[in-house]
């Protein structure tokens, strides 16, 4: 099991700050702040500290540095167009990442066969809402409490392992309740999960798990609900658990 925080950083180098438009407070809203303690309870987590303003993890290379708008929901990041230096800076990071991963991944795909990546995000689900931070929220029937991508990876070879964390995820006692869990619905994994299932296709089976930003203020960043993060923690725990449990029992390959 390896749970993954990608978009959890919020550090940007100060010659990339130097240079940007957007604040503080609206790439803190589209980064996803505390998955960094969601995934914690893996004995193998990796978090990213690095803004995914300065370089964006879940993109394709060509698209990792957000020099256009259209890379970043039409918001303006730059003051000016960034220079070669600061772009190389990004890219370097990006190149560090995906080689030290692959490393990693194959190491590990020698030592146990099979292993389960839970790609881990929050989301905001009030964007569009007319009204802005007292606006109603958004249509529930669009916006699933969590959404499990699945949409690169061979879904009929996983589904044995999906289904069961899926299941387990619904049947978690969420503070005495269950949660809204289901599948592509709002997204369909990006391309880090993309790139696991490239490079790893009979050994991985990874997972884009996002949860919607109801136990935190998105316009903000801040920590409402304390005690749902915890619950996310165990009900992610949980389901990792019930994949180990799968993995280990199953004589698939």
């Amino acid at each position: 099991m390896v749970a993954t925080a990608i978009h959890n950083g919020h550090k940007v180098s100060q010659q990339a700050l130097e240079m940007m438009a957007i604040s503080e407070a609206g790439r803190l809203r589209e980064e996803d702040p505390f998955t960094d303690r969601m995934v914690d309870f893996a004995q193998n987590h990796i978090i990213i500290q690095t803004s995914r303003f300065e370089v964006d993890i879940n993109r394709s290379r060509d698209k990792a540095f957000y020099l256009k708008p259209e890379y970043a929901w039409g918001f303006k990041i730059w003051k000016e167009k960034p220079s070669h230096q600061i772009i190389e800076h990004s890219l370097q990071i990006y190149d560090d990442f995906y080689a030290g991963i692959e490393r990693f991944f194959t190491e590990l795909k020698n030592r146990v066969k099979r292993f389960v990546v839970f790609d881990v995000h929050n989301y905001n689900y009030r964007r569009e809402c007319p009204g802005g931070p007292d606006g109603p929220d958004a249509d529930p029937a669009l916006n699933p409490e969590v959404n499990i991508g699945t949409g690169s990876m061979e879904r009929e070879k996983w589904a044995w392992l999906v289904d069961a964390v899926s299941d387990n995820l619904r049947a978690f006692d969420f503070l005495g309740r269950r949660l809204d869990v289901r599948e592509n619905v709002k997204f369909r994994g990006g391309w880090f999960v993309n790139w696991i299932h490239q490079t790893f296709p009979e050994s991985a089976c990874a997972l884009a798990i996002e949860f919607k930003k109801f136990w935190m203020d998105e316009w903000t960043g801040e920590l409402t609900e304390k005690v749902q993060l915890e619950a996310i923690r165990r009900a992610l725990q949980s389901a990792a658990d019930c994949a180990i449990k799968k993995l280990n029992s199953s004589g698939k390959s």
